[in-house]
């Protein structure tokens, strides 16, 4: 009877389980399919995953959306039911009408989002998600023929292979809008497209309405304002001009990159890039570079201030309208005040100096900056008034685009923004200034003849201490050009020249040495010089030459750095006349700089690749600790790897093969460039001299690695050393070296895997010869070619396995 009462058990949960419906394909919805709960569809070779997810920190809101299957944390590219989300996905589900419609359906089966295919007549229809993240509905009788697809409406993200244009057919542009934040896949007020006056360019607008940057217009090669578009070699850019359409398209060129341009809730457009050596995305370009060039970033009577870590504020008298949205830095809903107005006297006005003014000004016919107050105040719409060379300034109804300018930023002025008095700030500041005065001139009728000269010393000393002050407080200040003229006496001390210009010595008021580069070729605007340098100066690491400050002044740029008495690392390896370095001590150097590179590679909040990393470029203090200089050089000409590749060529003798390929520059450029050098403070010889061993005129590197691996790398060591040297050291050293030049990036290591074996953590294999040693020099090709092809295949990676000896 038990028996009996199982098997009908099973029928019956195999009955339910067949009345749901067919099994869904692993990439296929046909009709009559539905997808919900945790099921979902995957790319035929995995790439991407379509189902139901929650964005952010957001637990009851569930969409419909596209994500990379195999990259961690999950990031999406499209979304379907971004107004619309559902309460549970295991009571929703995804659909394919008889007409071809995607629908989602909520608990009750209430239509909550549709693809609105148009689709005239019942078919057999499919939905297919493509291997590049596209999810087309086809006829099943011809699926190569797409009938509707997510990249002719993209969200937030445009993917290789999609394209953002304009339907001259039916006027539909197609736009790239962002997320309202992380936690809410809404719509938000960014977007970008074709300028809608119809000129070939694209735009990036605040609530469809306002343009604040613009890509210029095609040119026939690339976009006038982004000159990248052209000389880039990581992807081929296409824009076409028909009849039908109009629209720009780009694909990659190495199945080693994964792209994605975004349109984030920041305003800005954002070029991603992951490499498959590091699986962490990488922002190479964005635009606009200066974040307060987002218009009306902060919201209403919000100010934006590029200076300050959390880039929107409210100003005294207000506070956010919405401060949950705010935490996830949404800053869209703008302040809201504190008290509200009087419309009378019992209002006052708040002043705020050197800001951006507010948009949608109205001029007033008023000569006087008290009688232009009085307008403001006498108008209860009025919210602000600004009186100027430009005459009087008021604003009704919303003050949006407000910034916080800085000394040296210009284009500043003062604005009255209209508050409750009693939400205006104490004046007791002002108080205290009037009794200060006072007091000095008092004290200045008693020692009249003593006061004056002590403050005309404090006053031709001020602008020069402070800058000293500063520069020890670790702080990035600017530097008047005259100033830096008087501490390096007229550049008259030249310490060094490199491909970015000439170095000069220099003496602060406080006695602190620094080195003053002249930068020469360099074309970049103030606003975004300033923006890297600040980023730059972010920057500090025990083994990275710290930035102090800069000068942008009449055409004129240039940086001033921290002072290093110990010289650059080739002048001791192969100049006479210098210190002899021991082995302990270019130990040292090795494990320093590695940690310093590594540091930039990882630790920063962006990656920055040094792109020029040689002996030359390895500052040593007195006690010969080293520290990575320059390493800013590539940020300084652009965030844009394109920039960077057509720019930046690195120093023969160091340069990865990606260089001379075109390949796209990834930190593994950095590795390749260290290894080099490592033979070099092995050796004490350029890389780029042939070897003289027994009569072997090979190429070093060539014959270097040879001996490595035949065991004999104590044979490359410095012959001023007189053997004395750590052999196990000098031995990891050179394995080291040898992986970091492999021809694949994906063989060479990270620098933190670098620094881990050079502290003892890691242990690392036999290096294979890199095929390039072979392939370029016949002459230096190993005398038993099976047995190193053997070697290359077994030792497939710089670290041991676990346990290995």
């Amino acid at each position: 009877m038990g028996a009996r009462n199982t098997t009908c058990f099973f029928f019956l949960l195999l009955c339910i389980f067949l009345s749901t419906g067919p099994s869904i394909a692993s990439d296929v919805l046909s009709h009559g399919q539905s997808l919900s709960g945790n099921q979902t569809l995957v790319s035929r070779q995995g790439n991407f995953e379509l189902g139901f997810f929650t964005p952010g920190n957001s637990s009851s809101n569930y969409y419909i959306g596209i994500w990379y299957k195999k990259l961690q944390p999950q990031t999406i590219i499209w979304v379907a039911n971004r107004e619309s989300p559902v309460a549970s996905p295991s009571n929703s589900k995804l659909t394919i009408s008889a007409t071809g419609d995607l629908v989602l359906l909520n608990h009750d089966n209430t239509p909550i989002w549709s693809s609105n295919s148009n689709l005239s007549s019942a078919g057999s229809y499919l939905a297919i998600l493509l291997d590049n993240g596209n999810l087309a509905v086809t006829n099943g009788s011809d699926s190569g023929l797409y009938l509707w697809q997510s990249f002719a409406h993209p969200t937030d993200t445009w993917m290789p292979g999609g394209w953002l244009g304009v339907d001259k057919i039916t006027g539909e542009y197609q736009r790239l809008t962002s997320w309202k934040n992380s936690d809410d896949p809404a719509p938000g007020l960014f977007s970008q497209s074709m300028d809608p006056d119809g000129s070939n360019q694209y735009v990036i607008l605040w609530n469809r309405t306002d343009i604040y940057w613009s890509s210029g217009l095609w040119n026939g090669q690339f976009f006038s304002a982004v000159p990248g578009t052209k000389e880039s070699t990581a992807f081929n850019f296409t824009f076409i001009d028909d009849k039908d359409r109009k629209f720009a398209s780009y694909t990659i060129l190495d199945s080693n990159v994964i792209t994605r341009y975004v349109v984030d809730s920041s305003g800005q457009g954002r070029q991603w890039y992951l490499f498959a050596s590091s699986q962490k995305w990488t922002t190479v370009f964005t635009q606009p570079l200066d974040q307060c060039t987002v218009y009306s970033l902060c919201g209403n009577f919000g100010v934006c201030d590029d200076k300050n870590p959390t880039v929107c504020s409210c100003p005294d008298g207000f506070h956010p309208t919405k401060v949950q949205e705010w935490d996830l830095n949404d800053w869209s809903s703008g302040c809201s005040r504190r008290t509200q107005l009087k419309c009378g006297d019992g209002d006052g006005f708040l002043k705020m100096v050197n800001m951006r003014l507010p948009a949608n000004l109205e001029k007033l016919m008023i000569g006087s900056d008290k009688g232009c107050e009085l307008a403001c105040k006498n108008n209860c719409s009025c919210h602000a008034y600004s009186y100027g060379s430009a005459g009087c300034s008021v604003w009704k109804g919303e003050v949006r685009n407000l910034q916080q300018r800085h000394d040296g930023d210009g284009g500043g002025d003062t604005l009255f923004l209209r508050l409750v008095a009693s939400d205006i700030p104490s004046s007791s500041n002002s108080h205290r200034r009037t009794l200060a005065v006072t007091l000095g001139v008092v004290l200045s009728a008693v020692v009249l003849v003593g006061a004056a000269i002590v403050i005309a010393w404090a006053y031709r000393r001020r602008k020069q201490t402070r800058a000293s002050e500063q520069a020890a407080e670790g702080s990035v200040i600017r530097f008047s050009y005259s100033t830096l003229q008087r501490m390096t006496k007229n550049f008259s001390d030249k310490v060094g020249t490199g491909g970015f210009g000439s170095v000069f010595k220099g003496v602060m008021p406080n006695s602190t040495l620094i080195a003053v580069k002249k930068l020469e070729g360099l074309r970049q605007g103030e606003k975004q010089f300033r923006t890297e340098v600040s980023t730059l100066g972010a920057v500090g690491h025990v083994n990275l030459v710290r930035l102090c400050g800069y000068c942008c002044e009449r055409s004129q740029m240039l940086l001033v750095y921290e002072y290093m008495s110990g010289g650059s690392l080739d002048a001791h390896l192969f100049h006479d006349g210098c210190t002899f370095l021991n082995w302990r001590t270019r130990y040292q150097i090795i494990l320093g700089t590695a940690r310093g590179l590594a540091y930039l590679h990882e630790k920063c909040r962006e990656c920055i690749i040094h792109c020029d990393v040689k002996p030359d470029n390895i500052l040593l203090d007195e006690e010969f600790c080293p520290k990575v200089s320059d390493f800013g050089m590539a940020k300084l000409l652009g965030r844009d790897f394109s920039r960077v590749l057509t720019t930046m060529r690195g120093t023969v003798g160091y340069l990865a093969p990606e260089w001379i390929s075109g390949s796209p520059i990834t930190p593994k450029v950095d590795v390749y460039s260290f290894g080099m050098m490592l033979f070099e403070v092995v050796s004490g010889s350029r890389n780029t001299r042939s070897s003289e061993e027994e009569g072997d005129h090979s190429f070093y590197p060539s014959w270097a690695a040879r001996e490595v691996i035949q065991g004999n790398a104590m044979r490359l060591l410095d012959p001023k050393l007189e053997g004395v040297a750590e052999a196990e050291e000098v031995n990891n050293v050179c394995k080291v070296a040898i992986w970091c030049i492999q021809d694949s990036e994906e063989r060479r290591p990270s620098m933190g895997q670098v620094v881990q074996i050079l502290e003892g953590v890691l242990d690392v294999n036999m290096p294979p010869l890199p095929a390039a040693l072979q392939n370029l020099f016949p002459q230096d090709q190993d005398q038993d070619p099976i047995r190193h092809s053997q070697r290359e295949e077994e030792q497939d990676s710089i670290v041991a396995p676990e346990g290995s000896t």
